[in-house]
């Protein structure tokens, strides 16, 4: 298994370092950093705090997604999702949440939130040019290849 370090900084007492919670999970939870419970009501949105900063080594990203259970059982998703973490940012990881469910939903203190996955990162050479190679699906839009 891959690994690559990455360094974290708590920036409050009630953080919870990011861990994984099986040997095979993808991703780590990421838990709200909160003194008292946080209410969101449906089609409202909250930043909620995590309470650390990290250093995402250069080449890497961290990849924010909603939690599935939080989002089958009450309609609780990220509206940015996935959200991407750059290796050149170093403040508060705050997490966006946004209510789609039909009733108010409450972020408790320590409530696992969200995850987050590490992943490689390619950067793209930006080549400017007159016209591009034909493939059979050309310039068809959504829906365009039968599915």
């Amino acid at each position: 298994m891959n690994t690559v370090p990455f360094q974290f900084k708590r920036l409050s007492p009630l953080a919870v370092i990011p861990h994984y919670q099986s040997e095979h999970a993808a991703g780590m939870d990421l838990h709200a950093a909160i003194e008292r419970p946080l209410a969101v009501s449906p089609g409202d949105t909250a930043l909620v705090p995590c309470g650390f900063a990290m250093a995402i080594p250069a080449g890497y990203e961290a990849q924010v997604r909603p939690r599935s259970g939080l989002a089958t059982k009450h309609g609780i998703t990220m509206p940015n999702a996935p959200g991407t973490i750059d290796a050149d940012y170093r403040g508060e990881v705050m997490i966006p949440l946004i209510n789609l469910g039909r009733e108010e939903f409450t972020v408790e203190p320590d409530m696992r939130i969200a995850q987050m996955v590490v992943a490689p990162v390619c950067r793209a050479e930006v080549v400017e040019v007159e016209d591009l190679s034909d493939t059979d699906r050309g310039s068809g839009g959504f829906g365009s290849t039968g599915a």
